[in-house]
């Protein structure tokens, strides 16, 4: 998702541009990696000494509830990065040494849906962790 997009979203649900919130943005913009609320938080103490980690979290919730950053538990935290803009379903493969992801154009919901074919799967998520090409 890019910056554009996300405004549109935020201000079609009521939410105000501010100086935080587009900085937020901006960090997300930058990299393909998901990042956690502490590496934000790092970042915006720079311009914003008195930045809470509330604050952050607050902001990344928002964009999570409205579809802006997709989050995953890495390492016991929350970590989060920009909504891809793909128009296919897919997955990914998460580097756990560099946060660096690779799109997986498969995913196993059909072959697993046979498996158990009397129950209603609502949502999914798929993800593979380990380390990429680089890390290794």
């Amino acid at each position: 998702m890019n910056i554009e997009k996300a405004w549109e979203i935020l201000k079609k649900e009521g939410y105000k541009k501010t100086d935080k919130r587009e900085q937020i943005l901006d960090i997300f913009s930058k990299t393909e990696k998901y990042i956690t609320a502490r590496d934000i938080l790092d970042v915006m103490m720079v311009e914003h000494p008195g930045m809470s980690y509330d604050t952050i979290y607050r902001n990344l919730s928002t964009f999570v509830d409205l579809g802006i950053l997709e989050e995953t538990e890495l390492t016991g935290e929350k970590h989060f990065r920009m909504q891809c803009e793909m128009d296919h379903h897919h997955h990914h493969f998460i580097c756990m040494s560099c946060g660096n992801i690779k799109e997986i154009n498969f995913c196993p919901m059909e072959m697993l849906q046979n498996a158990i074919p009397a129950y209603q799967i609502d949502n999914h998520k798929f993800e593979i962790y380990g380390k990429c090409p680089e890390c290794h």
